[in-house]
């Protein structure tokens, strides 16, 4: 069994030793299945960390009009559903230590916010979290050059799917319709993010 906190502290001390060497803004990607935890994960490093920011790959989520014209209503959260050019772009404008102003997902509503926050230029370190931040596909995979560390949360599926289900419910949805979306949505994108990534940097093993 792995100590979540005994991992948490040593990420950390990791983190802290690589910032002094440094010379731009460091940008550290938390990938993992959707359920792993690595949101939590993220905002608690960006709350211990100072002079640290977080930002989420879900506010480049495309508009749900937009999956609908494309057909990929049904699968909302797959790679193909996001705009990956424009978060490239806003990866390579952080790597410049300026203030940025970041999009950001409301889960309550499914739209995305732009500019809902800064980073500002005083911010030597950004945590970055998202499911495909290392997914070894085209495209995808050119985000692990911006990663000056790359650290994968490792999760069971069976795990995944208790933790989702809480979560779907807690938005509104009926057991029946949580468990369908799980197994033909979230549940494809957790082994396809489980199987297909560049090597990570960390693992961190997260647990039931």
């Amino acid at each position: 069994m792995h100590n979540w906190n005994e991992q948490l502290d040593g990420l950390i001390g990791i983190i802290e030793t690589m910032r002094k060497r440094a010379d731009h803004r460091e940008l550290i990607a938390i990938a993992g299945p959707p359920g792993s935890g690595k949101t939590t994960l993220a905002k608690t490093l960006a709350d211990r960390l100072a002079h640290c920011s977080y930002l989420s790959m879900d506010g480049f989520h495309l508009d749900n009009p937009i999956l609908i014209q494309k057909g990929l209503r049904e699968r909302k959260g797959a790679p193909e559903t996001f705009d990956v050019g424009g978060f490239k772009h806003l990866l390579q404008r952080l790597r410049k230590k300026e203030e940025v102003y970041v999009p950001d997902f409301d889960r309550q509503t499914e739209r995305t916010i732009n500019c809902a926050y800064p980073i500002p230029n005083h911010h030597d370190l950004v945590i970055v979290e998202g499911n495909y931040l290392l997914l070894d596909e085209p495209v995808w995979r050119d985000l692990d050059d911006y990663w000056d560390l790359a650290v994968f949360v490792q999760i069971d599926l069976d795990t995944i799917r208790t933790r989702l289900q809480k979560r779907w419910i807690v938005q509104g949805f009926s057991e029946e319709k949580a468990a369908h979306w799980i197994e033909s949505n979230d549940i494809p994108n957790a082994e396809r993010v489980l199987k297909c990534r560049v090597p990570e940097d960390v693992t961190l093993h997260a647990s039931g």
